[in-house]
């Protein structure tokens, strides 16, 4: 599975530079509204050191990291609900994306204008928030009609009429419908409407470089991740090793990209495991919580289908042991059934038959 993340924001907050940097993609970046006409699209490999380490050990031919999808979407105005901007078009962009990462201007560069002439980050937040809100209650203002139909010919339908209700009326309050208390079964009851106030938020505080150590603020509940933009395409141009001096001096432990897909990982409730050998050593993304089978399908459904069993060893050991003969001479290679609850790290090859 692939993650995928919709970068959002108002005008001139930092967004398409960061995507650039980030992706190392080249997207046009330029100090006025809407200079992102269509989404720009970045695939990137998510930041992963275990990687490196399980190359010394396998020698493999190829090294595959895990990859998160970046979607640079133009900048949001008020009004954007009703169609101002690129309204819709904006919009439906987002409900295509796993999370949303809105992009929050902190820095105070006098030369790029703010689009509503001041650097005021809660009130661009509240911009956003409440254009996502207004959406999503245009959403259920013409699904209810035909959902409250299809409940007179199903009895089951009452329940999503009554959790579409719910939402609307937080939604009027106010709220997200990701903070309103529903249940498991609301949840479901409504996916396919694909609200975009459901998705999963996360905030980029786009600061000076004097602010990237700091605390700051939080919004809408949590706290932030502090990225320069400017930095992080600084770094974009330099290779591994000039890029660590780089952060090093700039008193920095990694880079923005790995703070955010590390936020990102967490925000859903997603971790890795690898595959490891002479072929290849390849990170594989896996929902936490998942068993064996599960994680051998996101590899090829054959493997979940025809699961026998997994020889598994935890990164820790398959480092420190020098690989799978190692690990197996120490007894540290573990099989794992069906019910095995795979943890972050496995090193794991799978049997199978189809």
């Amino acid at each position: 599975m692939s993650l995928s993340i919709g970068i959002v924001g108002l005008p001139n907050v930092g967004k398409s530079t960061l995507f650039t940097a980030l992706t190392n993609k080249g997207g046009l970046a330029a100090n006025y509204p809407f200079a992102t006409i269509e989404p720009n699209v970045g695939v990137v490999p998510v930041p992963d050191a275990r990687l490196d380490r399980l190359a010394e050990i396998d020698h493999p031919a190829r090294i595959v990291p895990a990859t998160v999808e970046f979607v640079d979407i133009a900048g949001l105005v008020a009004g954007a609900s009703q169609g101002e901007g690129l309204g819709n078009q904006f919009l439906a962009n987002i409900r295509e994306t796993d999370a949303i990462c809105e992009v929050v201007r902190f820095f105070g560069d006098p030369d790029v204008v703010h689009v509503s002439g001041k650097v005021d980050p809660q009130s661009d937040v509240e911009t956003i928030k409440t254009e996502l809100i207004l959406a999503d209650m245009g959403t259920l203002e013409k699904a209810l009609p035909r959902l409250e139909k299809e409940a007179k010919r199903d009895k089951a339908g009452a329940a999503k009429v009554a959790a579409a209700k719910k939402v609307y009326e937080g939604l009027n309050e106010g709220h997200r419908a990701r903070t309103l208390d529903l249940t498991d079964d609301e949840r479901v009851a409504l996916h396919d409407l694909h609200l975009l106030t459901m998705k999963p938020m996360l905030y980029i505080a786009n600061v000076d470089e004097d602010q990237l150590t700091a605390d700051l603020p939080e919004i809408d509940g949590c706290a932030p991740v502090p990225i320069c933009a400017k930095v992080e395409a600084d770094l974009a141009e330099l290779d591994p090793a000039e890029a660590k001096e780089y952060l090093e001096a700039m008193g920095l432990e990694e880079s923005g990209l790995a703070r955010l897909v590390r936020e990102a990982y967490h925000l859903l409730g997603l971790q890795s495991y690898f595959t490891s050998g002479e072929t290849e050593t390849r990170a594989w993304t896996i929902p936490i919580g998942a068993k064996a089978p599960q994680a051998a399908g996101v590899i090829h459904s054959d493997f979940e289908r025809g699961f026998i069993k997994a020889e598994t060893a935890s990164f820790a050991d398959y480092s420190e042991l020098n690989g799978e003969k190692g690990c197996r001479d120490a007894g540290k290679l573990r099989q794992e059934g069906k019910e095995y609850v795979v943890q972050d790290g496995d090193v794991m090859h799978f049997k199978f038959n189809v």
